[in-house]
């Protein structure tokens, strides 16, 4: 039973709908100084999943080979386009304009997107969860998107608690493949994954801090790349430089 994916969801979802209606009672100078622990606290999260890292180049190459697929592709214009086209159709259930194209209200979007739904934390908590039914990394990550939910839909509004639909799908899709994709992977593998989704962590911490506008929509597809990278790196490579 996939309850760690429900209750993150649902926090999601409950955290979207308090926001909306407490966001107008919240002073901008609140929303933007609790924003700014949000992010430190991403920050933390994916620092204490980098350290875990076994095969540091792996991992890089990882990365800088996923964001230059992700940059090819246009995989950020791509989940853009995805993310409007959900708000406007939201927009229309809730009767709303539907007409916030601002780059901010885009780049909001994006961030809340990819903090909830391509974390290194909940991807890896849901593969677990799938394997081991141990729900204890994404009831941690519950802790967190409960308030981020919160105040990210004093700009979102109602979108913020409809994320948690392709969040959930996302979630119980890994869930499902878990018990095919586990077994293949060795315990570095699983370290530099975990790194690397402490990397993508990282950069949207930098996002919500609005210190540096990182492309962490073009930086997806490195977590696809970053166990098979690792498996070569430790069965092909390291034996060589030994």
């Amino acid at each position: 039973m996939p309850i760690g994916i429900l209750v993150n969801a649902c926090a999601i979802f409950v955290g979207g709908l308090v926001g909306m209606k407490l966001g107008p009672r919240f002073s901008e100078n609140f929303k933007i100084n609790l924003n700014t622990t949000f992010g430190a606290c991403a920050m933390a999260m994916g620092i204490s999943s980098i350290v875990l890292m076994k095969n540091l180049p792996a991992v890089i190459l990882a990365v800088i080979a996923g964001t230059i697929l992700g940059l090819v592709i246009h995989l950020g214009d791509r989940i853009s386009d995805g993310a409007m086209l959900m708000e406007k159709g939201i927009a229309r259930l809730t009767r709303n304009s539907g007409e916030n194209h601002a780059k901010d209200y885009q780049s909001v979007l994006i961030t809340c997107i990819v903090l909830f739904c391509a974390s290194g934390s909940g991807i890896y908590g849901s593969l677990v969860s799938g394997m081991t039914g141990d729900h204890s990394i994404l009831l941690a990550k519950t802790v967190l998107d409960l308030p981020t939910a919160m105040i990210f839909s004093c700009t979102l509004g109602i979108t913020t608690a409809f994320i948690a639909v392709p969040q959930c799908v996302v979630f119980l899709s890994l869930f499902g493949l878990a018990g095919l994709i586990i077994p293949f992977c060795s315990e570095a593998m699983i370290a530099d994954f975990k790194a690397c989704g402490g990397i993508l962590l990282l950069a949207t911490g930098f996002r919500m801090i609005k210190v540096k506008e990182f492309p962490v929509a073009e930086m997806i597809p490195a977590m696809v790349l970053v166990m098979p990278i690792s498996y070569l790196w430790t069965a092909y490579i390291v034996p060589l430089l030994g």
